[in-house]
């Protein structure tokens, strides 16, 4: 082993505890604002139809990358429904289920550290594109079903307030 393999081995753990704390830090309660979620929406939609049109071609790939959106999607609703809603005199205040969020964070993470681990490995070797892994597309899949649900539900929360008050107001 050289050097430079010794320094990434010693410095992945740092880096997954770092990462371990900047998601716990953002699973806590937060302040509800209605363009992130939009925004968390058309991100998380995005990072599920990306992918989809490069594998039409390929049926088998698709069916993972649909597999894992599936699976995202029900952990999303299933999340959702635990996270709890706050309406405050001073705004509207939401706190996501922590544990969850983590684990379905942290198998991405994994994921893509995987990946820049056996690029790393196979330097003198042509890289294999993301999509051509069943591993990788279903945690795309479910990172961005899980996380596309929670965002698309957070804005649903905020459009029925916002009805809501419309209908007082008349």
């Amino acid at each position: 082993m050289n050097v430079t393999t010794l320094t990434l081995l010693v410095l992945t753990p740092f880096l997954v505890w770092r990462i371990y704390a900047r998601l716990r830090t953002a699973m806590a309660r937060q302040r509800s604002i209605v363009s992130r979620h939009w925004t968390g929406l058309l991100v998380f939609a995005a990072m599920i139809l990306v992918p989809l049109s490069e594998l039409v071609q390929r049926p088998s790939m698709l069916g993972w990358l649909l597999l894992g959106t599936a699976a995202g999607i029900g952990y999303g609703i299933w999340g959702f429904r635990h996270t709890r809603l706050e309406e405050t005199e001073v705004g509207y205040y939401f706190t996501p289920p922590a544990r969850l969020g983590i684990v379905i964070a942290m198998l991405f993470t994994a994921r893509i550290l995987y990946i820049g681990f056996e690029m790393y490995a196979n330097q003198d070797k042509p890289t294999p594109h993301f999509t051509d892994s069943l591993v990788s597309m279903l945690a795309v899949g479910l990172t961005g079903g899980y996380f596309g649900v929670i965002s698309g539900g957070l804005a649903w929360w905020r459009y029925r307030i916002r009805k809501a008050i419309g209908k007082m107001a008349e």
